[in-house]
Parts: C-alpha cells; structure tokens; sequence
C-alpha cells in the first residue's frame, strides 16, 4: 500500500470517528479543547512578559554600566597624573622661596592649568586638615605620633599626601598622621 493511501485510509477513519460519536462529546471537546488552548496562551502571555521585563532590567543594567564606564574610563591616566600633581605642588613651595617673581609666576601657570585640566575631568580634592577627626574608611594613616596636645588624641595632626575623588569614587585616600 501506498503512503498516500495509506493517509487516505487514515484520514477516512478519522472522519468516521467524529461522524459516528455523538454530538455532546464533540462539543465537550471543543470547550475542553478551547480551555487548554486559553491556559497555553496564558502561559505563553506570562513568559512573554517576564522575558520582556528581563530585557528591560538588562537594558537599564547595561546603560548604567556603560555611564560608570564613561566616568571612570580615564581614571587610570589620572592616577598616573597624580605624581606630576603632587611634584607640582612641591616644587611651587619651593619656589616660592625664591626671589624671582616672573618664575613663580610661570610654574602657578601651569599648575593652576594642569589642576584645571584635571578638575574638568572630574577629578576633586578630599578635603582634610590637620585637627579633623581620623576615620580608617576615608583616610590612610602613615603613623602615629604622640599627640602634641589632649585635643590631638586620634585626630590627624598632619596631611602628608592629599586625597583625590574622580566623581564619587576615591581613586586616592588621603595619607595622613594621626596623634596617640
């Protein structure tokens, strides 16, 4: 037998069966049948929208990802910076000392330029002052020096290398020393 009489034959058995059965079952198929296509589709509808829900949290996960990126892209090239700044700031003290005034003046140019640069990519200052409270989460502690008075005892008594912020994060915590 042939498979296209063979389907024929299938076919025609199938036909039968639903001919011969009553009308009632017919029917009672159908709406069991319609219910169990009406739970897929709401099954089918619920993973739609978790999976579209995840792609959104994904999307907002990625965008957020890519602005810290962004802002902290050249914090490498700034911390190498940050040497060059603190030589600046040394170099400044000392020639200050000097007599020459169009010298001091030509290094506060350039300084001032370099901080600005820098400042204009984020980078800020952590503000600390010899006499503030030491915290071991925002500062780093060199050493400690007997306190040159009571009201030194735990606090900094002295900034030996300042802090910078690029944004909000720490790129250098303050190295300073605290009075025992």
């Amino acid at each position: 037998m042939s498979k296209k009489n063979k389907n024929t034959e299938d076919v025609k058995d199938q036909v039968e069966e639903v001919l011969d059965s009553p009308v009632e079952e017919t029917q009672t198929e159908e709406v069991d049948a319609e219910t169990q296509l009406k739970e897929e589709l709401g099954k089918e509808k619920d993973k739609f929208l978790r999976l579209f829900a995840e792609f959104e949290n994904y999307k907002k996960r990625t965008s957020k990802e890519r602005l810290e990126l962004f802002k902290t892209a050249s914090q490498d090239v700034i911390q190498s910076m940050l040497p060059v700044l603190d030589d600046f700031d040394r170099a400044l003290k000392e020639i200050e000392k000097s007599e020459d005034k169009d010298l001091i003046k030509g290094v506060e140019l350039i300084h001032n330029k370099l901080k600005e640069t820098l400042k204009s990519k984020g980078l800020s200052e952590v503000e600390v002052a010899a006499g503030d409270t030491f915290n071991a989460d925002d500062h780093e502690a060199i050493t400690q020096i007997p306190a040159p008075s009571d009201d030194l005892k735990g606090k900094i008594v002295d900034v030996i290398e300042k802090g910078y912020k690029l944004g909000d994060k720490v790129i250098r915590f303050p190295k300073v020393v605290t009075g025992q």
